[in-house]
């Protein structure tokens, strides 16, 4: 008989801020044979998943799905709007606002970048500078990432249409909400958002594969003035199908569409607002857990304002290596996997065994977040990692409203 039992058997947990855990009956709507592709309950199906789609987004307006991940949705909204020689203004907050400039760069367009580093969000003082220098107007849309994934650092994006409008600039206003739609408050019409972008592997909680890109009448517009947009990537035959096979481009996901049937209506039958006012109570433990063990040795939360963190992934630090021989100790003894860090350090620095990311987005609840915090507490015991106390009283009393 083995002198410590294995505590690793049992239903692992993915606490990694994307793909996010799956519903059990996200997974039994995907398990069925293939459907009719041409007629049926999947082409019948297909307006009411696209307007409750919108109705999560808050938008009025319209929907592209494409098969893809959030990189095939940085893409296609790009192509949708710019060509080269196009300048966009990108004011990034961590790897993904760098990543979604990569891409546009990759594209042919001009690319500014206002690095606001990775742990302070975006200064709007700065941005409406470099708006207002912008005098031609050469600048034509600005792109801006809601939740950076890899710095959990949450922006202001009504303050930053606000800011255009203040300055009177007509650059169009981007959102990447692949991170945070159907976790963190997000408001498209009410924001005054032109184009956003997200994917079904977090909030939306569905297997990755299907990515989306919302857009509005002025988006639309700014579609309409380009000479050519790529058969595959044009929105507009998407938004607005004659025939079923035009949603995606040629074969639909099937699958992925039942599953994501299933995630909207698992949504709205809590309610988006009740799915916000959750998404908030659980960070909220997470961040009482993360001040706690602050208190004592090197373990630091990468965002220091509750006002600017993410309620769907936080950022954590400790001590190289600590945080990597923290990470492989839980998922070895306890079935526990936390996030990797992400754009902190460049590869091959140690450095990057000092971060972490805890997920809590999607299909979470307050026992699995309690798990979560009390893995964590139990490695660090473990291991000798100096941590503070009272964690876990600390989430506790957070969910329990005390």
């Amino acid at each position: 008989m083995a002198k410590t039992p294995k505590l690793a058997q049992g239903r692992p947990y993915l606490a990694i801020p994307g793909p996010s855990v799956i519903p059990d009956a996200v997974l039994r709507a995907m398990h069925r044979a293939a459907p009719n592709i041409y007629a049926g309950e999947l082409t019948e199906m297909m307006p009411g998943l696209v307007t409750d789609l919108k109705r999560v987004a808050r938008t009025d307006h319209h929907v592209a799905m494409y098969i893809g991940n959030g990189h095939a949705a940085w893409e296609a909204s790009l192509s949708n709007v710019l060509q080269p020689g196009d300048r966009v203004l990108v004011p990034a907050t961590g790897r993904f606002g760098l990543g979604w400039g990569q891409m546009a760069r990759s594209l042919g367009l001009e690319v500014d970048i206002i690095d606001f580093g990775r742990q302070s969000p975006m200064d709007m003082d700065r941005i409406a500078e470099a708006l207002k220098a912008d005098t031609g107007h050469q600048i034509k849309a600005v792109l801006a990432v809601h939740v950076d994934t890899a710095t959990s650092i949450r922006n202001n994006i009504a303050a930053l249409r606000a800011v255009l409008d203040d300055v009177d600039h007509p650059a169009l206003l981007m959102a990447d909400c692949i991170a945070s739609l159907g976790c963190d408050v997000f408001e498209m019409d009410a924001w005054g958002v032109d184009v956003m972008v997200t994917g079904c592997q977090k909030g939306l909680m569905v297997p990755p594969g299907m990515a989306f890109v919302f857009f509005n009448d002025r988006a639309e517009a700014a579609r309409a003035r380009l000479p050519c947009v790529s058969w595959y990537w044009d929105w507009s035959p998407r938004a607005h199908p004659e025939e079923f096979f035009q949603y995606h481009g040629g074969t639909a996901p099937t699958h992925h569409l039942y599953g994501l049937r299933t995630a909207l209506t698992m949504i709205h039958e809590e309610g988006i607002e009740q799915v916000w006012a959750r998404h908030l109570l659980l960070a909220r433990a997470v961040w009482a857990a993360c001040e706690a063990w602050s208190t004592a040795g090197t373990f630091g939360m990468n965002v220091a304002d509750p006002a600017d963190r993410s309620c769907a992934v936080t950022a954590l630090r400790l001590q190289s290596p600590h945080a990597t021989e923290l990470r492989n100790w839980v998922e070895q003894e306890l079935g526990l996997t936390l996030g990797i860090g992400l754009g902190m350090a460049v590869p091959g620095d140690p450095a990057r065994d000092g971060f972490f990311r805890l997920g809590h987005m999607g299909h979470t609840n307050g026992h699995m977040i309690m798990g979560l915090l009390g893995g964590i507490e139990a490695g660090m015991r473990a291991m000798k990692i100096e941590h503070g106390p009272g964690a876990l009283e600390a989430a506790a009393d957070v969910i329990a409203g005390a």
